[in-house]
């Protein structure tokens, strides 16, 4: 069980808002493995304890299931009548409930709910049924929550679900952002930034950070060791939502190895480029691919980036360097590292940082044949664009100015309002000398320092 909870204000907000209104209430909340969303339903309940039945699924057979479900129901009613029974199917237990249930509000909480389908789909046709004629209009709280993505979004929030409008809100529950993420562990703000480009904002993984002092011996004891807690970790979430795992985890190499054009990864898996859109829009769906497009120009132009962090770095220092790991001979280089701390490093100002600096209505990458702009923010009310270049490394004042003319040259070739927009250049490090000097030239500079007392 988590021991730390933070954040998720907004997501408890809504909860307690839904549990305040009249009628039944039916919750779908949903996101992937390690988010936190039984720690979150633990601190909803956290003062309605005997108001409810908590139930987390097992994958495990259809009786097994409803027998734990049904000794949590006779719990909470205190029926004895109920645990003596012998019942076999879905539509007798909940049946059985909504007979027996109480008039004041209480919750039903059915954690893992995907196990359930998966023994037995039949459950969702008995839950609409219900709700259309009982809970609708009871005192029920009930919510949904589970990680295998494909199944919620396929047979709970699909068109094609049994119970498709009848859901009263959802919730996916997403990382949480650096500034929350920082206030896991004890980190310096560099070291807990480079956690973050490789964890992400997942609870789970953070906390296991947090039990270490410095960030290379919980890459060398997690990452980098046959029994680490990460050494087999996206190859368990994969498996547990996706069948065809050869195919998956050939695309999601491909793309972690820098091949992002369809072409160039139909190429590297060795399929037919017209056959590999399926595979990418299942894994966008699931959340483990994202498709960029150029902040301006032609949107047909996107390419395919991988949007788990954990993904993305175990592709690149767990799967390539397997071999070694197993031989316990592997050492990160600092080349290759800086390399992916740069590339996630460009892609946190765009989504985290940018919006803080500036006001901008939107913000993105830019792209065109063999140019390419970092960061690109837009005040579009204002006719005013700042672009950007981010670098993971320490830089003297004569590089700077050296990669800022080279900006300049690419801003030419950037089409959105040439004649009338208002144009700044500057650049976003690791470190940069003689970073007062650069600002009093007009220059927007920013290094780690700046981005620890913005964050």
């Amino acid at each position: 069980m988590i021991s730390k909870f933070v954040n998720r204000e907004k997501e408890l907000s809504l909860l307690e808002e839904e549990w305040k209104k009249e009628g039944g209430r039916l919750i779908v909340l949903y996101g992937r493995r390690r988010i936190g969303k039984t720690r979150l339903l633990t601190e909803f309940i956290k003062n309605k304890e005997d108001r409810g039945i908590f139930y987390i699924a097992e994958d495990s057979s259809r009786q097994v299931q409803i027998n734990g479900l049904k000794d949590r129901i006779a719990e909470f009613l205190n029926d004895s009548l109920l645990r003596s029974l012998e019942i076999k199917e879905w539509s007798q237990l909940f049946e059985y409930l909504a007979k027996n249930m109480p008039d004041q509000r209480y919750y039903l909480i059915i954690d893992e709910f995907p196990y359930l389908i998966k023994s037995d789909k039949t459950i969702l046709s008995v839950l609409q049924r219900l709700w259309d004629t009982v809970f609708a209009d009871s005192s029920v709280f009930i919510v949904l929550s589970g990680s295998l993505l494909g199944l919620m979004s396929d047979m709970v929030l699909s068109y094609a679900s049994p119970l498709y409008g009848r859901r009263t809100r959802d919730i996916l529950l997403e990382e949480m952002s650096f500034r929350d993420a920082k206030k896991f562990v004890s980190l310096s703000f560099r070291e807990s930034l480079e956690l973050y480009f490789i964890t992400g904002g997942v609870p789970e993984y953070l906390l296991k950070a947090a039990e270490y002092s410095s960030l290379s011996e919980f890459l060398e004891r997690e990452f980098f060791n046959k029994m680490g807690y990460f050494y087999r970790e996206p190859y368990f979430i994969i498996s547990q939502e996706l069948k065809e795992l050869r195919s998956y985890f050939s695309i999601l190499k491909a793309i972690a190895y820098g091949n992002t054009r369809p072409a160039e990864i139909a190429n590297f898996v060795g399929m037919e480029a017209k056959k590999i859109y399926p595979y990418l829009e299942n894994l966008i769906r699931l959340g483990f691919v994202e498709r960029q497009t150029p902040i301006f120009g032609n949107s047909k132009k996107g390419i395919y980036l991988i949007k788990d962090n954990v993904f993305d770095f175990w592709f690149n220092f767990v799967f390539r360097y397997r071999v070694e790991i197993e031989r316990e001979s592997f050492t990160p280089a600092n080349d290759e590292m800086s390399k992916y701390h740069g590339k996630k490093f460009e892609e946190f100002v765009i989504k985290e940082v940018v919006h803080h600096l500036l006001d901008c209505s939107k913000a993105g990458r830019w792209w065109h044949k063999n140019e390419e702009i970092d960061v690109v923010a837009v005040n579009e009310s204002k006719m005013e664009v700042a672009f950007f270049e981010c670098k993971w490394s320490v830089l003297e004042k004569r590089e700077v100015k050296k990669i800022i003319g080279e900006l300049e040259r690419k801003a030419e070739l950037v089409r959105w309002n040439n004649k009338s927009r208002t144009e700044r250049y500057g650049i976003i490090a690791k470190k940069i000398e003689d970073k007062e000097e650069l600002q009093n030239e007009g220059f927007l500079v920013y290094d780690l320092e700046d981005l620890e007392k913005l964050l």
